[in-house]
């Protein structure tokens, strides 16, 4: 958020998606907070559905002097783009020096599509508890001259929308796809899903589940404690391809 520099919403995703974008962060930060008036981005393709929805929802803004959005380069993005040093320092380079390590060791083979899927499933959810601590930090701290991003952004914004005038994500790409004639890629996945069915999906996370704890994961690969990563993902896709 510009005024308060608040971070009010996150997504991890294997791959850049405009339906997850839109859904967990534009959409659910809308919902929460109340429509900006305008909104930023850099130009990458990935922000499509969510400005189609900000351009369709600007008659409902406080302030209309402003455009809806704005698309500029991410050099000239405001905080935001200054955040992300610390979070590739505290959560996205050492879970990529673990699995560096792992395929230079050739204990990883990342050709292998249930590998793949495997480590970007288990990473994103590593990187999803990252994030989300340092967000919350972010959130609770105090800016110099300005004050903390959570009690800045306690009011919102001044204009509500209703749930109704933003559709959920599926319906949001179907609008879109209805009036610009152009389709937006629905899935974000890396590798290729190897569960034929639900029960050996979930077979396979329960079993996981009773081996490994995610967050103490977490806290040993951001000490530079590789290896309890190392094998939780060595044993992810060991445990699938047993259960597929």
């Amino acid at each position: 958020d510009g005024f308060s520099k608040k971070v009010d919403g996150h997504s991890t995703m294997p791959i850049k998606n405009n339906r997850i974008i839109y859904e967990e962060v534009y959409r659910s930060a809308v919902l929460s907070y109340g429509l900006w008036d305008q909104m930023r981005v850099d130009c990458g393709t990935e922000f499509y559905l969510s400005l189609f929805i900000q351009e369709k929802l600007a008659g409902h803004r406080h302030n209309h002097e402003r455009r809806p959005f704005a698309q500029t380069p991410s050099t000239r993005n405001h905080v935001i783009e200054r955040m992300w040093s610390e979070v590739n320092a505290r959560v996205n380079y050492p879970l990529k020096t673990a699995l560096v390590q792992l395929v230079d060791m050739e204990d990883l083979d990342m050709e292998d599509n249930t590998s793949k899927y495997c480590v970007s499933n288990l990473t994103c959810q590593m990187a999803g508890l990252g994030i989300t601590n340092v967000i919350e930090a972010w959130n609770a701290h105090r800016i110099p001259g300005k004050g903390i991003p959570n009690e800045l952004a306690k009011e919102g914004c001044p204009a509500r929308v209703p749930e109704d005038l933003l559709p959920v994500g599926a319906a949001a790409a179907d609008l879109y796809q209805q009036e610009t004639g152009s389709a937006l890629k629905r899935e974000s996945i890396f590798g290729c899903d190897p569960f034929t069915s639900e029960a050996s999906r979930q077979q396979t996370e329960t079993e996981f589940g009773s081996h490994f704890d995610l967050a103490s994961l977490y806290q040993n690969v951001v000490n530079h404690n590789y290896e309890p990563f190392q094998d939780a993902v060595s044993s992810l896709i060991d445990t699938t391809r047993r259960c597929v």
